[in-house]
């Protein structure tokens, strides 16, 4: 027993000198970390951001075609206007963080699908689907902040109708080899009015409503998103860091 126990006591110094002059699997900073200024407020744009909407204008964004965005400003929010089309940024991006509030019709109507429906798409591929869900069934994967048709959100945290919500989404764009196979997939953490409702999921291709998700090879930095699905939605307060 005393050779077995010295036997131990000597592996455990060898491991510990090891791991004492180990430095592990964390480099060495070969910088300072840049210096921000973060909002006022968690909703507020960091110093570093780039606004995309801030309440006045839509000059980052273009609507159907290259052609001016039609969506109708008022009170600090943009709202769809239903059968003019979604808006994509004139910027494109790959890893982001992206803040963007919204608000379903005050007065409901339809149910399901047809309830206060839009998405934002990353990369205009990649759907986060924006829906009235409180107290509104539809199927699993369809509702407010899941991967469209791929992951339902871990809660659902939808506020009321006519009330604004908030999206922090963390997203990580795919890569590609040369024969345009995807050898990392997309990723995506979201938060839904501060609760954590996607935790770093990967993405299985583009967005379909009407058959399996598919990657179709892209460039590493594509525009954002939204979608006019026919409801009159509501966002303000857009804003997206590059990672």
């Amino acid at each position: 027993m005393r050779i077995v126990l010295g036997v131990i006591c000597s592996i455990a110094l060898v491991s510990s000198a090891a791991f004492a002059q180990d430095p592990g699997p964390f480099p060495s900073p070969k910088a300072e970390p840049k210096v921000i200024t973060p909002g006022k407020t968690n909703a507020d744009p960091p110093s570093d951001a780039i606004v995309l909407f801030g309440g006045t204008d839509l000059s980052r964004w273009h609507g159907q075609n290259g052609a001016p965005a039609k969506w109708t400003i008022r009170d600090g929010y943009v709202e769809v206007v239903p059968g003019s089309g979604g808006i994509t940024t004139n910027d494109k991006f790959g890893d982001v963080q992206l803040h963007i509030e919204w608000a379903t019709p005050p007065v409901v109507k339809g149910e399901g699908q047809e309830r206060g429906n839009s998405g934002v798409f990353l990369m205009e591929r990649y759907e986060v689907q924006v829906l009235d869900s409180y107290d509104n069934k539809t199927y699993y994967h369809g509702q407010a902040a899941s991967v469209y048709k791929q992951y339902a959100p871990l809660v659902n945290a939808s506020r009321k109708p006519g009330e604004w919500q908030a999206y922090d989404i963390v997203f990580h764009a795919p890569k590609f080899d040369e024969q345009g196979k995807v050898i990392d997939r997309a990723r995506v953490t979201v938060f839904h009015n501060g609760v954590l409702v996607q935790n770093n999921v990967e993405i299985y291709g583009n967005t379909f409503n009407d058959r399996p998700a598919l990657y179709i090879p892209h460039g590493s930095q594509e525009p954002l998103s939204l979608q006019d699905h026919g409801n009159p939605m509501r966002f303000r307060n857009i804003w997206i860091r590059r990672l």
